[in-house]
Formats: C-alpha cells, sequence, structure tokens
C-alpha cells in the first residue's frame, strides 16, 4: 500500500473496519483516457468477497490503469467506481485500512530498512498481524536491518507483499505481484495467498503474465481487451465448457445457432473456414460432450494458453 491508499492514524477507529460490510468493488460505466488515447471504455466491473480474480489482458492494454482506477489512485474522465459501497476517490481511513496493494513498481522508501519501514506502516493499522510479518520475514530470509537499496528485486517484491498482507486486508489488489521471484519464491507466494483467502476471505484480484501461476490459484480470470472485460467467468467452467471447433464458416455458425452456443471468438481461415471458440451454458454442458458434429467440423479443448491468446 501506498501513500494514497494508507489511513491516517489520528482518525483511524480500530473497530470501525469490523462494522463495515464485506469487502466487495464496483466499477460502473469507468471511461479513462490519456490525451486523444482511450484506455478504458465503458467499462464495467464487480468483485466479490472471496473472490480469487486473475486479470488478463495484453501489454498495453490497460491493466494496471484499471487497478490504479479501482483504487482510486486514477480519475477516469467518467464512470464510477466504488469500494465497500464508498467513492474510491473519495475513501475514508477505515475503508482505507482494509485495502491491500501491491504496485507493479516498488514504492518502498528505500533509505529504511525493513524493519523501520514495517514498524512505520504497523503504525497505521489496528488488525496488524506481527505474527504473519515475523513468520513471512524468517521464511523468506529478509535482513530486518539492511537498508532496502541494497535488497534484491526479489527480496523487495517479497517486503512489499508481507507489508500488503500484515494488516490483513478484506481486498488484496497486485499488480505482477511474482516478476521478480524465482519458481519457488513464486509458489510460496502463491501459497501465503490462498490460505489469506481460506481463512479470512480476502477478495484478490492480480494481474501476472505467468499463466501457470493463475492455474494454481484464480479460482476466475477476467480478460481485459479493447477497454472492456469481456468475460470473466470461473476457470474450471471455463475450460470444460469452451470448445474451439474449426471447420467451414457457414457450418459453424449453423451450430452455433442449433445448439444455442455463445460465440466468444472467430479468426477466419483459408478457403472459407474459420476457428470459433464456442462456450455452453453449464446446464447443456453434458450435451455439449456427447455432441454428434459434422464431418467437416473439429473440435478441440482448450487451456488457458489458448483462451488468454484469443480472448485478449
Amino acid at each position: 500500500m501506498n501513500a494514497a491508499t494508507m489511513p491516517s492514524s489520528a482518525s483511524l477507529d480500530p473497530s470501525a473496519s469490523d462494522t463495515l460490510p464485506s469487502a466487495s468493488a464496483v466499477l460502473s460505466q469507468l471511461c479513462l483516457s490519456y490525451g486523444s488515447q482511450s484506455v478504458l471504455k465503458d467499462l464495467d466491473w464487480r468483485l466479490l468477497p472471496g473472490q480469487v480474480v486473475g486479470l488478463l489482458g495484453r501489454n498495453g492494454a490497460g491493466k494496471t490503469s484499471l487497478l490504479e482506477a479501482l483504487l482510486g489512485l486514477r480519475e477516469a474522465q467518467s464512470g464510477s467506481a466504488q469500494l465497500f459501497g464508498q467513492n474510491a476517490l473519495a475513501l475514508d481511513d477505515a475503508a482505507r485500512a482494509r485495502i491491500g496493494y501491491v504496485p507493479q513498481q516498488s514504492d518502498l522508501f528505500e533509505a529504511f530498512s525493513p524493519a523501520q519501514l514495517l514498524s512505520y506502516f504497523k503504525s497505521f493499522y489496528p488488525r496488524w498481524n506481527e505474527a504473519k510479518v515475523e513468520g513471512l520475514m524468517s521464511r523468506w530470509d529478509i535482513a530486518r536491518d539492511k537498508p532496502i537499496a541494497k535488497l534484491s528485486g526479489g527480496q523487495q517484491q517479497r517486503l512489499s507483499i508481507i507489508r500488503a498482507l500484515a494488516h490483513e486486508p478484506d481486498l488484496l489488489v497486485l499488480d505482477e505481484p511474482v516478476a521478480s521471484l524465482d519458481p519457488a519464491g513464486r509458489r510460496d507466494f502463491l501459497r501465503e495467498l490462498i490460505e489469506q483467502v481460506l481463512d479470512r476471505g480476502t477478495t484478490v484480484v492480480f494481474s501476472t503474465h505467468i499463466l501457470s501461476d493463475l492455474e494454481r490459484v484464480a479460482f476466475n480470470v477476467a480478460f481485459l481487451k479493447s477497454g472492456r472485460i469481456g468475460l470473466q467467468a470461473p476457470l474450471d467452467e471455463l475450460l470444460d465448457e469452451v470448445r474451439a471447433l474449426s471447420g467451414p464458416s457457414a457450418v459453424i455458425q449453423s451450430l452455433i445457432q442449433a445448439q444455442g452456443l455463445s460465440c466468444l471468438s472467430r479468426s477466419p481461415l483459408e478457403a472459407g473456414h474459420e476457428r470459433c471458440l464456442v462456450r455452453q451454458a453449464p446446464q447443456a454442458q453434458a450435451q455439449m460432450q456427447t455432441l454428434t458434429l459434422p464431418a467437416q467440423i473439429s473440435s478441440q479443448s482448450v487451456n488457458l494458453e489458448d483462451l488468454f491468446m484469443e480472448l485478449t
């Protein structure tokens, strides 16, 4: 969490966070532009308590801008962002104390030592879990008294994660949180993330380009394309319900209409053929599995990489 999302210690009521509604975030018709370039376009998005959502999009799609707008760190031209029922641009201290944030670029105070940094932030949060902090500092082997500027990139990223988890937030927002960690470090972090969700029902949203990490922890995936969340759904449902159909365009379109399938994406192939990602409603999934396809149509299952390539 940085200064923009940090409460002031003077006005924070230690009991207030226990009486606020469950964590949730709602974005409605959000539009964000940089000069003449539109990044977010009438974007609607809702995050529910206990959800773990992996945000996927190509480089430059606006993932960081979306997460910053969600937290009220960037003001959109129109639309609204609400956290815990409050305007994200005008959160009170109790609401700010319920948010954990790990930005893509470290915003640590590099002249501090980790011990000094954590002691400073501890003063703002009544729910600060010192046992969790000490456990993670020891397990992740972070020197407490070494200047942060002299820590490795991976150690700095671990320290940012500890700071974001220490006050047991109800909403945890992570922007490429493991980019500097090795595979063992990523697994350890993801294990800690799952425990946080299971123990506290924390709402977690994070972006990452490492698809294997999403497959381990993201119960839901959201695809950002052309300024909108084109699709959000539980990952296991998508992998079960989505098929890639290839064949003559006319035959595929007739099949989609006849079976009531949803066409998620279309890619033209040669000679009047195309490839379509189609999804059938869960209640009709059994029919999809036993569907007799015309001889001209081939059907393949998809993985997360396929979904990323086709839907972003």
